[in-house]
């Protein structure tokens, strides 16, 4: 797609300014050609770019929007904070408040320390782990990503892998030695490296969401819980998507396997920047001021992001969640049905409000079935759907996400652009 004058003009001044002129990679387009639309304002399911375009919106700001753009009770919330001041480095009532709807919902959280972003969330939660433990040796899965701290970019999947890139430069070889890498659902894999080295953690996804959406198989996580236990890790759930997006109690309520420690963000901060680790009062009370292991952050529990979490999350009752299955499940419909009728090898693999079209015709469990994926063709049918109106995750290994703003004719009108968009990319 080509874009048109205000847009061309914003990516050019860009470029001169920021790496590729955007502030994360994958917005850059490169995986799919083309230029990204600059978006200047969003309301409930769509966006418009600084041409006046309107698109449908399945990026939903990778995942926190789960009400939608500018939601009334969102928006009210954050401007009447910002009328009172947007940060006060001090306590605010808004931790508590948000800290008593996580703890309530999560089934294995009694503490909550707040962050600024799912990568500080998960590098903290690795630093308590081995300060709790005495070992340093984490085990993590290829093609899960947990941000971009220096001993989690190993085979991390997302944007790493879209651009080609295993690893990052800049990582010091002695800090990615002590992160140690097997296949997503291969639980004989963790088996052999927990008995074969001290663990501190096992860090995953519980539904892998950053090589596209790859549910667990039958037994994984409980397996995972299990070795942990046995051999003396903590096992690390890392649900920055899925907390309070796959069910309100996230994952480990939907799947009733209890980590020792979450990772959670976007959703908790209804579009605003928050991350969070939370976890049992006995681990948390190794985190200064009560114990050793030191974190701390200037913008940490921001009243903005307070308030807009916990406008979003009064909002997300049962109705809320069955209205997101429904309409997960009816585009996870939709876009299998396109793919028969075009004759394109396709699947679709969904975990409630968030799924991928993968463009292969193979299961996929691990990151090695994700990247048979046909990028070329994905890169197509992106295209075909921007100029159809339709505003997708700009990788093959993302995932689409669903708001309570979409309802069922606007899913309709997604599944009809997509029908459309392979038939002329077949």
């Amino acid at each position: 797609m080509t874009l048109t004058a205000s847009n061309a003009r914003l990516l050019e001044r860009a470029e001169e300014l920021m790496p590729g002129g955007v502030s994360s990679p994958v917005r850059a387009f490169r995986a799919v050609g083309g230029e990204p639309p600059f978006i200047v304002a969003g309301e409930g399911a769509r966006v418009r770019d600084a041409d006046g375009r309107e698109y449908i919106d399945l990026i939903c700001s990778w995942g926190p929007l789960i009400a939608g753009h500018a939601h009334p009770l969102v928006v009210e919330a954050v401007a009447r904070q910002a009328a009172r001041g947007t940060s006060y480095g001090m306590p605010t009532p808004g931790e508590v408040e948000l800290a008593e709807l996580i703890t309530a919902a999560l089934p294995s959280v009694e503490m909550v320390r707040f962050v600024s972003s799912g990568t500080e969330a998960a590098m903290s939660a690795l630093r308590l782990t081995r300060a709790a433990t005495g070992r340093d040796a984490v085990l993590k899965f290829a093609g899960c990503y947990h941000g971009h701290a220096d001993a989690l970019l190993a085979k991390a999947g997302s944007g790493v892998a879209t651009l080609g890139l295993p690893d990052s430069a800049g990582v010091p070889a002695a800090t990615a030695a002590g992160t140690l890498t097997v296949a997503f659902n291969d639980l004989a894999g963790v088996e052999r490296v927990a008995d074969a080295t001290p663990l501190a953690a096992i860090i995953v996804e519980p539904y892998a969401g950053n090589m596209g959406c790859v549910p667990p198989r039958a037994g994984f996580l409980e397996g995972l819980r299990r070795i942990a236990d046995r051999t003396g890790a903590l096992l690390i759930f890392d649900e920055v998507i899925t907390g309070f997006r796959v069910g309100r109690g996230g994952a480990q309520a939907r799947t009733g396997v209890r980590p020792d420690l979450t990772c959670l963000g976007k959703v908790i901060g209804g579009g605003l920047s928050v991350g969070a680790d939370s976890c049992s009062n006995t681990l948390m009370r190794h985190v200064a001021p009560l114990g050793p292991m030191y974190q701390a952050g200037t913008l940490s529990g921001n009243p903005l992001a307070m308030a807009a979490g916990i406008a979003t999350l009064q909002l997300l009752d049962d109705a809320a969640f069955a209205r997101l299955e429904a309409l997960g499940g009816r585009l996870e419909r939709g876009l299998a049905a396109a793919a028969r009728r075009a004759g394109i090898p396709a699947r679709v693999q969904r975990a409630a409000s968030l799924l991928t079209l993968f463009f292969t015709d193979r299961e996929v469990w691990n990151e090695d079935d994700a990247k048979t994926s046909d990028r070329a063709r994905f890169a197509g049918f992106h295209r075909a759907m921007l100029r159809r109106g339709v505003l997708l995750p700009p990788s093959q290994l993302e995932c689409v996400f669903v708001s309570l703003a979409h309802d069922e004719a606007t899913i309709d009108t997604v599944c009809d652009a997509a029908a459309a968009a392979l038939e002329e990319t077949r």
